[in-house]
């Protein structure tokens, strides 16, 4: 059985030895928080807003990039970050949408997804520039990963194979990874997929068996290509699950997948960032 210790003089909760004799690492957890909106350089130098969370202490910790959905720099995505920390991870969720200007962030991923998001080559400036702030961290251990839901899981998908450096990448149902040729735009002119020779990390994705985008022949198709490159990729699919199923602010969130889904994602980082 496993229950947590109390906590160390610099916060942390350390999950004991099961009756085997074994500690996982992805059942470390971090009571005390560092929790702030910081600016960080992103693309063409532009300098940007993110919100930055990490355990209290010194580390070192891997890093997290966690990259917001197309609904904007909102709420469930800073939980999430918030929640990474809790495990372990220095975070940063930089706002893609900071140009815009301040204002609500659904009314601004509103008027973005009006004007078909942000192009790729600035999204990847911009992680590039996240990636960046966390490796200059004392507390930094040198790895990390890239995360993302939705829209942020396409563009998990596109850094995974793009940008040097990426230890570890987590597609949460990422759309349009393969794309059709006619949803092809001048802001996204080549679908993921087509990079996927490319990739440079372990890949974990997280799908839902009921979502239209992507959709089953979607995930299937795509791990089809990451095998018959040999890519290092593992891929969890949920019944009874649609598009969104970690949001517990929409009807669409299921309780039992996305408890068991935020476990494959906290033991796939152990093993690939610590």
């Amino acid at each position: 059985m496993w229950k947590a210790l109390p906590k160390c003089a610099q916060g942390v909760i350390v999950a004991p030895k099961c009756q085997h004799g074994t500690v996982r690492e992805s059942d470390v957890t971090y009571r005390d928080l560092i929790c702030e909106e910081v600016q960080f350089k992103g693309h063409n130098g532009d300098m940007g807003n993110a919100y930055y969370a990490r355990p209290k202490g010194d580390g070192p910790f891997p890093g997290v990039v966690f990259i917001h959905h197309l609904p904007g720099w909102n709420e469930v995505c800073i939980e999430a970050a918030r929640r990474l920390a809790h495990h372990g991870y220095s975070v940063i969720c930089n706002n893609l949408y900071f140009r815009e200007g301040e204002g609500d962030p659904d009314d601004i991923g509103a008027r973005m997804r009006a004007a078909g998001g942000i192009s790729d080559e600035q999204m990847l400036g911009d992680v590039a520039g996240a990636m960046a702030f966390l490796r200059a961290q004392s507390n930094s251990n040198g790895k990390v990963g890239v995360m993302g839901y939705c829209s942020g899981g396409r563009h998990t998908y596109l850094a995974a194979c793009r940008l040097p450096g990426v230890n570890a990448a987590v597609d949460c149902w990422g759309g349009r990874v393969m794309a059709p040729a006619e949803a092809l735009t001048a802001k996204q002119p080549k679908a993921p997929i087509d990079f996927t020779k490319d990739m440079n990390c372990p890949m974990l994705g997280i799908f839902g068996n009921d979502d239209k985008e992507p959709d089953v022949a979607q995930v299937n198709k795509t791990e089809e290509v990451l095998k018959q490159l040999g890519k290092t990729y593992e891929f969890y699919r949920y019944d009874g699950a649609g598009h969104a199923f970690f949001d517990w602010n929409r009807p669409s969130y299921r309780v039992e997948q996305a408890v068991d889904a935020w476990g494959k994602v906290y033991d796939f980082f152990a093993r690939h960032l610590r």
